[in-house]
């Protein structure tokens, strides 16, 4: 779908961001543009929807290994016996 420019002004703008952005066309500019505007803008996430993301990762962990013991663990791993 052809995006038309009929803004003098736009198309002006269009222009200065295709040249910092180094983009082979208007288009491409216009439309990393766009994407960076509504990125910044769209409304922040909620600190639970943060946290979800964080506790779905440990979860993926699984689960602890009942008595551990990290220092054997360490001193193995360093050559410690």
């Amino acid at each position: 779908m052809p995006l038309y420019v009929r803004d003098e002004t736009v198309n002006d703008l269009a222009t200065q961001a295709q040249r910092l952005l180094k983009t082979k066309t208007k288009t491409e500019a216009i439309r990393i543009a766009l994407e960076r505007v509504v990125h910044r803008d769209a409304p922040p996430e909620t600190l639970q929807e943060r946290l979800k993301v964080f506790q779905d990762r440990f979860r993926a962990l699984g689960e602890p290994v009942e008595n551990f013991d990290e220092k054997a663990y360490l001193d193995e791993m360093w050559g410690n016996e």
